[in-house]
């Protein structure tokens, strides 16, 4: 970390301190609660103040830090909490749960309880249904990537699938999913050996632009539900029509 900066989390406080003096609890989360910091890596604040009548974010600067402050009243981070679920990417959950408490006044224990029970269930199952339309969309672009002969527009193939397949195996596993850095840390905390040859897979396209790693990963993928789906799929027919 740079030698400007101040202790993140003394810092924390005093921003809490300063801009937030009346709220009931504040906690610290991100990178640098899971020592996971680097040189550009903020401060993730999260504010509980029973006097905001709805919730928002803002981002600022504080003694040479970035700070990202998430602020709800007691009652609004549950839609947060709902959404994330909804979407399975826990950013709330995750930061409640994990984060270091800059101050709290007793109501932090329920809240962080709830947010660790969210993360232990996982997210909502997916349906055969939803299962079977993500695996012709994997087929599909699977296809695309195999038979194309530009390398431009590989590239950006290969981007959304590496996308679409690590959702896939994710989600049919009940297990949260990311974006950005957090797709590999998710793949890492479903499966640690699965991920690294994830990205070796890629990795070699990207270099090298050889397709075979990347097409037997998506193919080992679909094997467990039944492999590639194109013949026979159907999606928003009606069962009358012919």
């Amino acid at each position: 970390m740079g030698k400007l900066k101040s202790n993140p989390i003394e810092t924390a406080r005093k921003f809490v301190d300063s801009h937030f003096p009346s709220c009931q609890s504040a906690i610290l989360a991100g990178s640098v609660v899971r020592g996971e910091e680097t040189e550009t890596s903020d401060l993730d604040v999260v504010i509980f103040d029973k006097n905001m009548s709805s919730s928002y974010r803002e981002s600022v600067l504080f003694s040479k830090w970035p700070i990202e402050v998430f602020v709800h009243n007691l009652t609004s981070y549950k839609d947060f909490f709902q959404s994330d679920y909804e979407r399975a990417r826990p950013s709330m959950p995750r930061m409640v749960a994990e984060g270091i408490v800059l101050k709290d006044d007793g109501s932090l224990l329920s809240i962080k309880e709830e947010a660790k029970k969210l993360l232990e269930q996982g997210p909502k199952e997916w349906s055969q249904e939803t299962i079977n339309t993500k695996r012709y969309f994997i087929t599909d672009l699977l296809d695309d990537f195999i038979g194309s002969s530009n390398r431009a527009e590989e590239i950006f193939i290969a981007n959304e699938l590496a996308a679409l397949v690590s959702e896939f195996v994710l989600r049919t596993n009940r297990n949260w999913i990311g974006t950005s850095k957090w797709v590999f840390r998710s793949l890492s905390s479903y499966d640690e050996e699965f991920a690294v040859r994830f990205v070796a897979a890629f990795d070699d396209y990207y270099r090298t632009g050889e397709k075979v790693n990347i097409i037997k990963l998506v193919d080992e993928v679909l094997e467990s539900h039944g492999g590639r789906l194109f013949s026979g799929f159907s999606l928003g027919k009606d069962d009358n029509d012919k």
